[in-house]
């Protein structure tokens, strides 16, 4: 057994997104500009519905949550940054699982919150005059916790799955941060059934909850007919939005995970999208759409300038 422990592998070398040196260089600066807009966008998402006394319906609610969820989530985008600049990118094994725990965790519980924003505008669209009763605060912790949860368990299986398994060689992941499909390249047994497990937690779940949600907007589409013309651009609207962060999360999730456990040379960029655009997406589809949010951050800009004028 001590021969096994010493051959096991402690650090990888991540490949990053690219070696030429100066494509990184861009890397660098495109991905700083990135991540600096996701972060504002994402907070100023937070702050505005924080403090505005206009936006306190549980949509909102489940928006400020998604957006903290986002300025986390896109969080393996600093080490990427910060890689671009080095020659040799390391992580150590505890770290690499740290960040898949973290990626899955966040990923895992984005997916379910959006479930349950298509579940608050089917329930707002189809069934309004009932609507602040089946959404009592309550009701909303409640399906935000379930999200959470959904998101933790999710992760603790991707990370059990692999955290067992033997490596013993090769430790260069080809990608830019640790993901399943590149760490089961490097495991020294047979990956087949884990592959399979992998694929029906990662990619069972994208796909059900996709489906579940394209039949959710379906139903509130199909609805809208019942609505006046006012009610109707609205819902449009919102579901807009909804549908178009739907649409960029979970096409290159459910292509990258549901499909046997070989990797492509074009899964890194898939991956980008749904780790670093996405997050910076999320905040611009929400708040341009939406007059209520771009009103209520109007009002704070206002406030705020106001009160700095006073001080000069």
């Amino acid at each position: 057994g001590e021969k096994k422990e010493s051959l096991n592998v402690t650090v990888f070398i991540l490949v990053g997104l690219t070696q030429n040196p100066q494509m990184q260089k861009i890397v660098f600066v495109v991905f700083l500009v990135l991540y600096m807009v996701t972060l504002s966008g994402n907070l100023l998402i937070v702050v505005t519905i924080t403090t505005s006394q206009a936006l306190n319906s549980p949509m909102y609610f489940f928006l400020t949550h998604l957006s903290l969820i986002d300025t986390i989530y896109s969080s393996s985008a600093p080490k990427l940054i910060v890689d671009s600049l080095q020659e040799i990118k390391t992580i150590s094994f505890n770290g690499c699982m740290a960040q898949l725990f973290t990626e899955h965790f966040f990923g895992g519980s984005e997916v379910f919150l959006l479930l349950v924003m298509a579940y608050d505008r089917y329930v707002a669209i189809c069934k309004p005059l009932h609507y602040l009763v089946i959404m009592r605060q309550r009701v909303c912790v409640v399906l935000l916790v379930v999200s959470w949860v959904g998101g933790f368990l999710h992760s603790i299986v991707q990370l059990s799955t692999i955290f067992g398994l033997p490596f013993c060689g090769p430790n260069i992941i080809d990608h830019f941060f640790c993901d399943m499909y590149p760490l089961l390249k490097l495991v020294c047994t047979d990956t087949y059934v884990t592959g399979i497990l992998v694929l029906a937690n990662g990619g069972l779940i994208c796909t059900i909850v996709f489906l579940l949600l394209l039949v959710s907007y379906g139903v509130i589409l199909h609805s809208l007919k019942n609505l006046g013309q006012e009610g109707r651009r609205k819902a449009l609207q919102t579901c807009g939005s909804h549908i178009t962060v739907v649409v960029c999360f979970f096409v290159p999730c459910i292509f990258v995970y549901v499909r046997p456990a070989k990797t492509f040379s074009f899964d890194k960029s898939l991956s980008v999208f749904y780790t670093v655009i996405t997050p910076m997406l999320n905040p611009l589809i929400y708040t341009l759409r939406n007059s209520e949010m771009t009103n209520a951050m109007n009002k704070l800009w206002r406030r705020n300038t106001c009160s700095g004028n006073t001080f000069i």
